[in-house]
Order: C-alpha cells, then structure tokens, then sequence
C-alpha cells in the first residue's frame, strides 16, 4: 500500500501530458499490486492464492518497467523516482518468496 501511496505522489510531479499515458498506467499497476494479493486472499485454495500473487507480481514489475521509462525520460521528482525503484525490488522479493512458499505446501 505504501508504493501505491508514493506512486500517487510521484504522478503530481509528473508532465500533464502524460495524464493519460503513464500517469494512468503507473497509477492502475500501483494499485493493482495490493489488490490482486488482497484478492487472492480470499481464494479458497493455495493454488488459487498463488496464482493472485502471479498477478501482483506481474504487476509489480509493469511498475518497474513505467517508473524506469520515467527515469530514461527524466520525468518527475527523482528522489521519489528512486524511493520507489528501491521499493518495488523489495515488493517484488517479497511477493516472489511469498508466492513460493504458498506453492510449496
């Protein structure tokens, strides 16, 4: 939730031209990271829950990917910038070794 919070911030920064580009993709994959885990914690089975956790982690790295075509195109605030580079590789650690520990059992 806290790379959702920040990634809102950093899209302040952002050109206005980019309302609909990669303002509204940052902001759909941030938020789309928590939900899906939230999501698949309601399923039933492991299984099911492991595949939820696929889905956030995919998204995680969609993330990656947008904040580092920010960084090429030198958008927004760079401290934030890198804050949340330096985040999302520990969420996508997290959701991975969550992931296959929830497959393993």
């Amino acid at each position: 939730m806290d790379v959702t919070d920040w990634t809102f911030s950093y899209c302040l920064s952002l050109p206005a031209s980019e309302r609909f580009n990669l303002i509204d993709q940052l902001n759909r994959s941030s938020c789309s990271i928590p939900s899906n885990i939230a999501e698949g914690s309601g399923k039933r089975t492991k299984k099911h829950f492991a595949e939820f956790l696929t889905t956030s982690l995919s998204s995680a790295y969609e993330l990656e990917t947008h904040l580092l075509i920010c960084e090429r195109r030198k958008y927004g605030d760079t401290e934030l910038l890198n804050k949340l580079l330096s985040e999302i590789t520990e969420v996508q650690k997290m959701i991975f070794t969550f992931r296959n520990n929830i497959s393993s059992d």
